[in-house]
């Protein structure tokens, strides 16, 4: 039997046994280091083909630059083996990731950890966070307005909610959550709402309320109730493919340079399985409409991701760089050196391909490139690997915070060099 046959069959038995909490006891991340094109060749191939027991946390970019890697303990002998064989040079970074799973959730898998009540001590679940954009509605009903851009596979609401504090002011869209293992993200987005109704400083609130907002904190609704029921590691949507395999990377389904430049995976149990087509995943092509629809009300397009502390400007597809690259560099560095003043924390910025790795079939790439947004970036939060998509809650407030220091800086900059464009739109910060 080969080996994609192999995995299939385990997947078809794992879907038959219903939603067992699935466990990462003994399952180790190791830090891998390629310094040569063959080890960096074999390690795109095992993120690629290779989905049974080994997890790429982050992919494979260039020489010298560390790649994270979860293994299960029964594939750790040859994996290793593997590693060694090529010569590459490793070191263990987690020891146990259910530990930090644990410790991330005390309550649980699938239990809300404050009780049904939004806070930011805590992960909180997709109906929590749901329910609270609702009461949102409800408690300013000239400011807020809930928005549902379409529904999931599974038939879930893509939701989000559009603060407007007056039609001329110009327009900021964030987009969280779009990989569902990485909570951090939801969670950040749902702060900063928050402080764009209660602001907590005169920075925030001068800034936060001179823009209109649309803000959608959770764009993988199905694969992130599957985190909290099943499966805490799981990346990808949950629409059933070949090979018993389910999901595709929601973050490559864009139709902007789709499956270009190995930026993504053609296999469907890969981590990064770009999809059947283009917007295949019902979910992604409900916010990308949604996005048309409003395409001329931003100027401001932030995609909210974890891990790695990086400030990201499009593209991912390519090497080549924006048309408005060296204004984009100077407003990115501005806000990471603003975020990095409370506590420390260094982010780093750059274009995605240059930085991290070749990734096509983005929602940045794909909203500068259709739609020429002025400034577009993706944040990779919080942390440089220690904790890696299980951040524990602890950090949320902290790593929130730090995030809006970062845009007002952001703001404040963008301004400068003289975004938004229109006279209008800029009214609002003069």
């Amino acid at each position: 039997m080969g080996l994609r046959s192999s995995i299939g069959l385990v997947l078809t038995i794992l879907a038959f046994q219903g939603n067992s909490l699935v466990r990462y006891d003994g399952y180790r991340v190791y830090r891998v280091w390629p310094t040569t094109t063959d080890q960096l060749d074999i390690l795109h191939y095992m993120e690629d083909n290779v989905t049974d027991g080994v997890s790429f946390w982050t992919s494979p970019a260039a020489l010298n630059t560390a790649v994270d890697v979860m293994i299960a303990p029964e594939r750790e002998p040859e994996t290793i083996a593997t590693f060694e064989t090529m010569g590459l040079s490793y070191s263990t970074f987690i020891s146990d990731v259910q530990t930090l799973i644990n410790n991330e959730n005390p309550n649980g898998l699938g239990r809300d950890g404050a009780n049904d009540t939004m806070n930011w001590t805590s992960y909180h679940t997709l109906d929590v966070i749901y329910s609270w954009l609702d009461q949102l509605a409800e408690t300013y009903p000239n400011l807020v307005q809930v928005i549902v851009a379409g529904e999931s596979y599974e038939g879930r609401l893509v939701k989000g909610i559009k603060i407007t504090f007056n039609e001329e002011y110009p327009g900021v869209f964030v987009e969280g959550g779009i990989h569902a293992r990485e909570w951090i993200s939801p969670a950040t987005v749902t702060y900063l709402i928050n402080e764009i109704l209660h602001p907590t400083s005169v920075n925030h609130r001068w800034l936060f309320r001179a823009h209109n907002w649309f803000i959608f904190p959770n764009t993988n609704p199905d694969g992130y109730v599957y985190t909290h029921t099943t499966d805490r590691m799981w990346r990808k949507t949950r629409r059933p493919y070949a090979n018993g395999c389910f999901g595709a990377d929601p973050n490559r389904n864009w139709d902007y340079h789709w499956l270009e430049n190995h930026g993504a995976s053609n296999y469907s149990c890969a981590e990064t399985y770009a999809g059947a087509k283009p917007f295949s995943e019902p979910e992604i092509k409900a916010l990308a409409d949604y996005i048309d629809s409003v395409r001329t009300q931003f100027y401001v397009y932030l995609s909210i991701h974890s891990y790695s502390q990086l400030i990201l400007l499009p593209y991912g597809y390519t090497y080549e760089h924006l048309d408005n690259y060296k204004e984009s560099m100077i407003i990115g560095t501005k806000a990471a050196e603003a975020l990095a003043k409370r506590y420390g924390t260094n982010y780093t910025v750059g274009a995605t391909a240059e930085t991290i790795y070749v990734a096509s079939g983005s929602s940045t790439d794909y909203v500068k490139g259709i739609y020429k947004t002025a400034i577009v970036y993706c944040y990779e939060l919080r942390d440089t690997g220690a904790y890696g998509f299980l951040l524990p809650p602890e950090q949320i407030v902290p790593n929130s915070l730090e995030f809006l220091d970062s845009l007002v800086a952001l703001f404040g900059e963008a301004r400068k060099l003289g975004y938004p464009e229109s006279t209008v739109s800029a009214k609002a910060l003069n």
